[in-house]
């Protein structure tokens, strides 16, 4: 086999057939490396000779045939369960929960009669069975495990157990001999075994699923070429901080099931406990008569998945001549804004004051749905009167104070009419798309401007 020469960026993995010093893609200086590669190194190519051709309407469905794990917020995300022939990308950042979520899906896999191969490049088996025995109550017999970097003894250990998933962590860690010498983690060796397993998921007798997971580069990006994920049916994204007990996660990219959707875990000693009503989890229970000031509630979506979330405000007095803007929950740009609408369409001096603003539980505000809330929690703070905890608000806020109407509104009033909400505040343009406001079992309250829930609410008249 002949071979050649070619250059790959050591930061972001992109390749040129000579040297340059800076890389096209990332713009990185002297990350260009010289590596050997044979001509014909396509994983492919040595599969294709028996290819099998049939018609389309003959093809049978795997989408039908799904794996529930019984992970709730995992199986949601997936769709409704893992697609017995599927490859799944998993990241996150380091500490995210990978190896704790995936650890947890192959004994629950096997639970169901599954062979399950985890082979792990990065850790000993010790370690693996320590991180075990911790977070799982039970281990199953048919979790079968490897610690070892090969991709080839990978290969010939699921033929070997006849395995029905296979779990590789990480995929920048195992290299194919008929790579060498090019090291683990080189975009050829990271795509050839990538390839590889997209084979034995996809063309061997039976079906496999795959489960890889992925490390992040410093830009919170799946490392190596963007055509990893290409190769992949479903990419999973784990977002968290390594100091927080929230974590979500997140489908970049799914064949079987919807773009977008989201999941919701807890982290404790014994691993990623499914959160399986978010709705409950983002709100602070609190007696009949209990009444804090500085909290509101709103309803976001995440996924297709709408979500009651309490947004909480604290106002202060600030002995500096610059008060703090700080928004744990959002942006701050976006919190500056939503201060500047008070002050100016609600007469609300906030120019001498601090502004603290979280969403309960760690919920990122990403949504416009949440301002409304977000600005009548910071005026409950303001003026230290509470709001009922029966009440909600649901609109963006223009900057001229008008309330504008959010997507999927009816969808979230039914969310609050379920967890026993008895009011609501939307944009008054919003209440002609809903032909009963009774049906929801909610009073249903619309109104133009910010100036008029705040009047409304506080009793208090406009200027």
């Amino acid at each position: 086999m002949k071979e050649k020469t070619i250059f790959v960026c050591s930061n972001c993995g992109n390749t040129s057939l000579k040297w340059m010093g800076v890389c096209s893609q990332c713009h990185e200086f002297n990350t260009f490396v010289e590596q050997k590669v044979k001509e014909n190194n396509s994983a492919v190519s040595k599969k294709s000779t028996s290819a099998r051709v049939l018609r389309l309407k003959a093809a049978q469905s795997g989408d039908k045939d799904r794996l529930v794990t019984g992970i709730n917020e995992f199986d949601r995300v997936l769709g409704g369960g893992i697609v017995r022939d599927s490859v799944i990308i998993l990241t996150s950042p380091p500490g995210g929960g990978k190896s704790t979520l995936t650890l947890s899906v192959a004994n629950a896999a096997a639970r169901q009669g599954l062979n399950v191969l985890y082979a792990s490049g990065e850790e000993s088996e010790s370690q693996i069975k320590s991180r075990a025995d911790r977070i799982l109550d039970s281990i199953d017999e048919k979790v079968w495990l490897m610690s070892d970097n090969s991709m080839d003894n990978v290969l010939k250990a699921a033929d070997k157990i006849s395995a029905d998933m296979v779990i590789v962590d990480s995929i920048q860690t195992f290299a194919l001999s008929e790579f060498l010498p090019a090291r683990a983690g080189n975009p050829t060796q990271t795509m050839g075994c990538a390839g590889e397993l997209v084979h034995l998921a996809k063309g061997g007798q039976k079906p496999v699923t795959v489960i890889i997971i992925g490390q992040m580069n410093k830009s919170d990006e799946l490392a190596g070429l963007r055509a990893l994920e290409h190769l992949c049916d479903t990419v999973l994204i784990i977002d968290g901080d390594n100091e927080d007990e929230l974590r979500s996660i997140m489908a970049t990219k799914n064949r079987f099931g919807s773009t977008g959707e989201m999941g919701f875990f807890s982290m404790t000693e014994k691993g990623l406990e499914s959160i399986d009503n978010p709705s409950e989890y983002f709100l602070i229970s609190r007696e009949a008569d209990e009444f804090v000031s500085g909290s509101a509630v709103t309803v976001v979506r995440e996924g297709s998945r709408p979500i009651v979330a309490e947004v909480e405000s604290l106002v202060s007095r600030s002995f500096t001549p610059y008060p703090s803007r700080i928004g744990e929950s959002l942006k701050r740009e976006q919190l500056n804004t939503l201060v500047s609408i008070l002050e100016q369409r609600c007469n609300i001096n906030l120019f001498d004051k601090n502004v603290v603003v979280k969403a309960a539980g760690g919920l990122k505000l990403k949504e416009q749905s949440s301002n409304l809330a977000v600005l009548m929690s910071i005026a409950s703070s303001f003026y230290n009167r509470p709001l009922s905890s029966k009440t909600a608000f649901i609109a963006d806020v223009g900057l001229t104070g008008e309330l504008r109407r959010v997507p999927y509104t009816e969808a979230r009033i039914r969310e609050l009419g379920r967890l026993g909400f008895e009011k609501v505040y939307i944009p008054y343009g919003a209440l002609r798309g809903i032909k009963n406001t009774k049906a929801f079992g909610i009073e249903i309250v619309g109104k133009k401007y910010i100036s008029q829930v705040i009047g409304d609410v506080f009793k208090r008249k406009e200027n």
